[in-house]
């Protein structure tokens, strides 16, 4: 089996997200299912850009005339990955708070809920970004929890949106939900 390619914004994103310490980025096994959703899609957003490195795999998988926006909460990381995409006119990255930020620009063909509230905490409004057939993404999921977990429930249990919980790797997971139309 061939070795996935990072593209090389992720590789600098990487390095950047070293250099600040920041060890919250999505792992390579996400960054490739972000790219292969990105692809055919036109309007992209992001929820927790952190050093970009989840924006650098969607960039990558994104057509020359699709746009991604990206809303960090934290200035100097919002700083950094506008660095990082200043040479892309695709990828806006926006210091903010998502839930301000995101619904005037919405609807969305892909979310990609990689960081703040709506992470944690879905709530009904979250689906009035996402186009109807839209996708949303989140990582971060651990693989069997025990107890309760509100965030798969509202997911997977959600009669406006059809989802899965997929392996990314045997000790991680991501779930893909699809707004029904």
């Amino acid at each position: 089996m061939a070795a996935v390619q990072t593209p090389p914004l992720a590789l600098r994103a990487e390095a950047l997200a070293a250099e600040r310490r920041f060890e919250r980025s999505s792992i390579p096994e996400v960054g490739r299912l972000l790219a292969v959703l990105a692809a055919g899609r036109t309007r992209l957003a992001e929820s927790g850009t952190g050093t970009g490195y989840g924006a650098a795999w969607l960039a990558s998988g994104m057509a020359a005339d699709a746009g991604l926006v990206t809303v960090e909460p934290n200035p100097d990381l919002a700083a950094v990955a506008a660095e990082l995409f200043a040479d892309d006119p695709r990828v806006t990255v926006v210091h903010g708070d998502a839930r301000d930020v995101l619904p005037p620009l919405a609807p969305f063909d892909l979310l990609f809920l990689d960081g703040g509230p709506w992470k944690q905490e879905p709530e009904e409004r979250l689906l009035e970004l996402i186009a109807p057939g839209g996708v949303v993404v989140m990582d971060d999921l651990t693989p069997g929890r025990p107890g309760p977990d509100p965030v798969r429930q509202f997911w997977l249990d959600h009669p406006r949106v059809l989802a899965t919980e997929l392996l990314t790797t045997p000790t991680t997971a991501a779930i893909v939900a699809a707004r029904l139309p």
